[in-house]
């Protein structure tokens, strides 16, 4: 009867995301509680919080959003004059804003927001490349400004909603505006040769790469700024650092590990396999598995060099490479608590180390 009585993390965070209780005060009261008990803050649950949608009713209502919004414009286009691309889409983004005041601010609901912040940032972004595109200003320089008017428009959101999704947008544009100012022509459409065209490879497409790695180490230091915020991930910082983090892992790992994986040769495939564990150990150390899922190719692509080295195998080869790939992730995943633990207590202190998620003794 007792334990039933207990107010837990799930408590703390739904507190939050009511309003009940901000981030200190939910942090505090977890430390506290934490404290009493003889050891370090420490979440009881293995995973990073995260909620994509509450319930299937979420899922419903989106539908019904996406249906209504594609509805208005066709409607307003239909009734729409030459200045269509800039009224239609301001438009939309309006009543994207009216509505959010109801469905995030009154209702909470994730998913519907999530959608309405698309499209208020799809309906800023398009109407203010449309209006600049008017004007005389050159292309690149209507692509970076447009994205800049979409980025400022996406952090007015956020903080009157406070949505942590709004912030992926925001990045999203963030990365528009870096590529605009850095990357070529020709790099961008060097995009459309895949995986194997190295387009974030340093040495063959350095703008390109450049923007990547430049606009991912910004999203990293904010994704760590928010985390360090809420180390209890308890609320509205610590899943604002999770969507950063969705951004700086891929453009991080992709310019790392195409760069070194694309030297070849037993040089190349060992410097993937070391800057491979570095990020392993990167990730364990934030509590934060976005970047090992984004190595996940690079991670199979030196297994193959292992197992077969530089020539071509068959079915046996790829059973063997899926076997111990998929035992490395499934291991990593279920001991990833326990082997933080170690890392972190191995590791000597240093500068925010007691500002990172705990973790067990």
């Amino acid at each position: 009867a007792d334990e039933a009585k207990v107010i837990g993390a799930d408590d703390l965070r739904a507190a939050v995301q009511a309003g009940v209780l901000n981030e200190a005060q939910a942090a505090s009261l977890s430390a506290l509680a934490h404290d009493r008990a003889g050891r370090r803050a420490a979440l009881p649950v293995e995973d990073e919080p995260f909620e994509f949608f509450k319930g299937f009713s979420e899922i419903f209502v989106s539908v019904g959003l996406v249906i209504l919004l594609t509805g208005i414009a066709l409607l307003l286009g239909w009734f729409g004059g030459p200045l269509i691309l800039i009224v239609l889409p301001a438009i939309c983004a309006a009543i994207s804003w009216w509505w959010a005041t109801y469905f995030t601010l009154e209702r909470r609901m994730n998913l519907p927001s999530m959608v309405l912040a698309g499209a208020f940032g799809a309906g800023v972004h398009l109407a203010a490349l449309t209006l600049l595109a008017q004007g005389n200003l050159p292309e690149r320089g209507a692509f970076v400004l447009g994205a800049l008017i979409a980025m400022g428009a996406m952090a007015l959101w956020y903080r009157h909603f406070r949505l942590p999704f709004s912030m992926f947008i925001l990045g999203l544009f963030g990365l528009q505006a870096i590529y605009g100012l850095t990357a070529s022509l020709e790099a961008i459409s060097d995009f459309t040769n895949g995986f194997a065209g190295g387009v974030f490879d340093l040495r063959n497409s350095p703008h390109f790469a450049m923007a990547t790695l430049i606009f991912g180490v910004i999203a990293f230091v904010a994704g760590m700024w928010f985390d360090t915020k809420d180390p209890h991930r308890l609320g509205r910082h610590a899943a604002t650092a999770f969507w950063l983090h969705m951004l700086a892992a891929p453009a991080l790992v992709n310019t790392v590990a195409m760069t070194l994986f694309n030297m070849g040769g037993s040089v190349g495939m060992t410097a993937t396999a070391l800057a491979l564990a570095l990020i392993a150990g990167l990730a364990l150390v934030i509590d934060r598995r976005s970047f090992l899922t984004a190595g996940i190719v690079y991670v199979g692509l030196v297994i193959s060099w292992a197992v077969q080295g530089d020539g071509d195998g068959g079915i046996g080869h790829w059973a063997t490479i899926l076997l111990i790939l998929g035992f490395f992730i499934t291991a990593l995943g279920t001991w990833w608590v326990p082997l933080r633990g170690r890392l972190m207590r191995a590791l000597p202190n240093f500068p925010g180390k007691a500002s990172l998620p705990p973790y067990g003794a």
